[in-house]
């Protein structure tokens, strides 16, 4: 069978979006209706932009289904952006330039260093593509992988813990589905949304810490063989990949610093039937490089968003003059959309552990061998 993998592609202000996805067995029933309303959660938020006003994401399935099953071959998807008919001179794949240039570089943001290493002279020719607009395809892409676990028992969900340092009560027992902010206690939730317009206000942004949370998970996912092979790596280099995001702990995480080993680790017991069980989770569900059986907890921080209304400082790439920084349509706060992100993330590399374990070009036949080993486990 195939390696599981995917790619995406499109610009911001492009026609369209477009992901990959190789690898999915064949016969995996897939629900569009579901990957449009993980696109929708991450369209919506308090503190969301312009942007979002404008585009509603629905996805198009060019391959690799037919009558709602995967057939073994790549499935391609698609999201048109709506928006590409303000912008088709703009952004012309051929002809003569149109619009200005941005030279004004934004701190925090890739344009300086892509100009660069691109040698290019607009910077839109990096913001394009290195804009969150590409994560719609993530979400897109993910949204296949959380079917896929999803037939394999495993679930997968996110939550807001802290924006802009109002932090949310972890053990609260309300819905983050319920939330405007993906977030699950509903009082930090008001204190936050208040914390989002203070900061709108005054022209600012603000970032903050999103967890997911993965359970049903078989042990024994990743290897302690080799680096790239731990599940702990793996799932800490694709969060990290999500723009903005400059921190990943799992578990206890930078906790940890602060805990003697007495007080670190999760000890071993018996249960009265002779199961092995744990009365903590401070390894986050992985060991070793390996999922253990535990909940898979894993944060993520997002840094405040670079794209300020009252700009920062600094240099015209053209005029080589100190000036402030572009503006662009931009989000105050972003960190729930971040979360829905990261969700599908966490989901492509689960589903790629879960298929290089247990293999097959059919669902059937994974799902067998799925049984088999956790019998196996059992006996």
């Amino acid at each position: 069978m195939a390696e599981f993998r995917f790619l995406t592609a499109g610009e911001s202000h492009g026609p369209c979006l477009t992901a990959i996805v190789e690898g999915l067995p064949a016969g995996l029933r897939i629900d569009p209706a579901a990957i449009d309303r993980d696109l929708a959660r991450r369209q919506q938020g308090y503190g969301r932009g312009g942007r979002m006003k404008i585009e509603s994401d629905r996805v198009e399935v060019l391959s690799g289904v037919r009558f709602g099953e995967t057939i073994g071959g790549p499935v391609t998807l698609q999201v048109r952006n709506r928006d590409w008919e303000n912008w088709t001179g703009r952004m012309a794949a051929f002809g003569p330039p149109e619009g200005e240039r941005v030279t004004a570089a934004r701190p925090g943001h890739a344009d300086y260093a892509g100009i660069l290493k691109y040698d290019r002279q607009d910077i839109r020719d990096i913001l394009e593509r290195s804009s969150a607009r590409e994560t719609t395809m993530r979400v897109a892409a993910g949204g296949l992988a959380k079917e896929f676990l999803r037939a394999c028992g495993i679930g997968i969900e996110s939550s807001v813990i802290n924006i802009g340092g109002i932090k949310a009560d972890r053990d609260a027992d309300g819905t983050a589905a319920d939330s405007e902010l993906n977030c699950r206690d509903k009082d930090a939730e008001a204190r936050m949304k208040e914390r989002i317009r203070q900061a709108k206000e005054a022209g600012d942004t603000l970032g903050g810490v999103f967890e997911v949370v993965v359970r049903g998970t078989p042990v024994g996912l990743g290897s302690h063989i080799q680096w790239d092979r731990r599940l702990d790596s793996r799932l800490a280099g694709a969060l990290m990949s999500i723009q903005a995001i400059k921190g990943v702990e799992i578990g206890a995480g930078f906790q940890y610093a602060d805990l003697p080993g007495s007080q670190a680790h999760d000890e071993l017991f018996y249960d009265d039937a002779g199961r092995v069980v744990r009365r903590t989770n401070r390894a986050g569900g992985i060991e070793g490089g390996m999922s253990n059986g535990e909940e898979i907890v894993v944060r993520a921080v997002m840094k405040p968003i670079p794209t300020l209304m009252t700009p920062l400082h600094s240099i015209d790439i053209a005029s080589h003059e100190a000036v402030l920084a572009s503006k662009e349509r931009s989000d105050v706060c972003a960190v729930s959309a971040a979360s829905v992100v990261g969700e599908a993330m966490t989901a492509l590399v689960m589903a790629r552990a879960v298929l290089e374990k247990f293999s097959g070009d059919t669902m059937r036949d994974l799902l067998a061998s799925l049984a088999s080993y956790n019998q196996r486990l059992a006996e």
